[in-house]
């Protein structure tokens, strides 16, 4: 069961890199990263399309990741 864990975490960890990378970079600096949260609060900007499957798959692997590596201690020999 052990085996079994480790494989899928390792499976869910290169899912979530390459998820991660795939994703839109936000503005460099300070600058962007002010007007870049202001935009957000107010909803200028709201992510569409594969931004936004990005971000949701982001989440859902995030979740998977931390459960199996709770789940891994778990089954620990």
């Amino acid at each position: 069961m052990h085996t079994l864990v480790v494989i899928l975490l390792v499976i869910v960890s290169i899912a979530l890199i390459t998820v991660v990378l795939l994703q839109a970079g936000k503005s460099a600096g300070l600058s962007g990263a002010i007007s870049g949260g202001a935009e957000q609060l107010f909803g200028k900007q709201k992510a569409r399309g594969i931004d936004l499957i990005l971000h949701r798959i982001t989440a859902i692997l995030s979740v998977l990741f931390f459960l199996l590596a709770l789940a891994v201690t778990y089954f620990k020999v």
